[in-house]
């Protein structure tokens, strides 16, 4: 039976198709290597700023760039292309991909590696969408979810300690780059047992369904969250060189906090169906902004660790429930398509708002600007759920 052929049937796991093990995780790998540079861009960046390849604001306008790409091409995939032919769009996406890392590790200004890293980052966005079109299709969507983000982490933490222990230190941010192209192009061998094709979700008033209040409030939360996130993120090092911690320890700090991000999303998985996604926001927001006014403070070395250990747990343990707030502002899972574009685009513009802020080698605003994220994030949500309860039953 074929993929399109099992959509049509009734009950299962799955609200269309019926994907075997092997083509759920190969969808889910094929994803998870689209978002490989979300844990290895304090590695790599911070590589970049101290090599003087590039300034503060321009590493703010590189990872920017690139977030952005993601988020445009996880959501023009999603939303507006057909889900056919996933396998050899995949292998068109990753060689893609190892080319545009390939020009990262040559370019020779800020200009060029904009250019690369927007490339780079659209072609990443399509191998989201692989995985997230698949997600979108199961009935335990938030499950699915948390397994997504685990494969993910694991892959991240792997690699980022691989580049921050040999390639980096071996070869500098051009031998880490040239690392992740070589894995894309091992990655191809995974594309070829992707599912072809996937059954079609109803797309009765397609983006009616997600210009809805309800929705766009609640895409709007899990974009301010990750706005948080990705303020932080993108300057670890720049606030750890401000507070005496050198970049190899840093470097170190980001392997662990995507440790920390794997046990977050592995237990968010086993625990997303005990837990209300309100409360797990609320207090997780909470939890953020309380993380990032301890980094604002000037924290000592392991104040430092022990919040980049924190940030990272709570980081991925949120998904889950964020998925399932999506899914509650629009039950034709349009909104839930457009959920990893809310959290890219949120890790894309946490760095250039925070950067608006530095002023010189002054790094402490980014963590403040952070808190701001963190708090408007549950704002976003306690109108969420006033909107929701105003609205009428179809």
């Amino acid at each position: 039976m074929t993929v399109i052929d099992a959509g049509h049937a009734e009950g299962g796991d799955w609200l269309v198709g019926n994907p075997t093990g092997l083509q759920l995780a190969s969808a889910l790998w094929i994803g998870s290597v689209g978002l490989l540079i979300l844990g290895l861009q304090p590695v790599l960046l911070g590589a970049l700023y101290t090599e003087r390849h590039v300034t503060g604001d321009e590493l703010a306008l590189v990872a920017t760039a690139e977030m952005i790409a993601i988020a445009i091409g996880s959501g023009v995939v999603a939303m507006l292309l057909p889900a056919r032919n996933m396998r050899w769009k995949s292998a068109v996406l990753l060689v893609l991909l190892a080319l545009a890392n390939f020009w990262t590790a040559c370019a020779a200004n800020p200009n060029s590696l904009i250019a690369a890293r927007t490339l780079a980052g659209l072609a990443e966005g399509g191998l989201v969408a692989v995985a997230t079109e698949l997600i979108a299709r199961s009935r335990r969507a938030e499950r699915i979810g948390g397994y997504f983000v685990t494969l993910q982490t694991l892959a991240q933490c792997a690699l980022a300690l691989l580049l921050a222990l040999y390639a980096v230190p071996a070869a500098g941010s051009a031998g880490g780059f040239i690392a992740l192209g070589v894995v894309c192009l091992l990655s191809l061998v995974v594309a070829c047992t992707v599912a072809d094709d996937y059954a079609d979700l109803p797309k009765d008033e397609h983006f009616s369904n997600v210009l809805t209040v309800p929705a766009i409030t609640a895409l709007l939360s899990i974009f301010c969250y990750f706005m948080f996130f990705g303020a932080v993120w993108a300057f670890l090092e720049p606030l750890g060189v401000q507070f005496g911690i050198d970049g190899r320890t840093v470097s170190l700090m980001v392997s662990a906090s995507l440790a920390a991000q794997v046990v977050g999303a592995m237990t968010a998985t086993v625990l997303e169906a005990r837990i209300d996604y309100r409360f797990a926001i609320t207090v997780i927001g909470a939890v953020a902004t309380i993380s990032s006014a301890l980094l604002a403070s000037g924290p000592g070395l392991s104040v430092f660790w022990a919040v980049a250990l924190v940030m990272g747990f709570i980081l991925l343990f949120i998904v889950p429930y964020q998925i399932r707030l999506a899914i509650t502002a629009d039950e034709t899972r349009n909104a839930a398509l457009l959920v990893p574009a809310a959290q890219l685009f949120g890790l894309a513009i946490g760095p250039i708002a925070a950067s608006q802020l530095i002023d010189g080698e002054n790094f402490r605003p980014v963590p403040e600007f952070a808190a701001a994220s963190a708090l408007a994030s549950v704002a976003l949500l306690g109108v969420f759920m006033m909107v929701a309860r105003r609205r009428v039953p179809a």
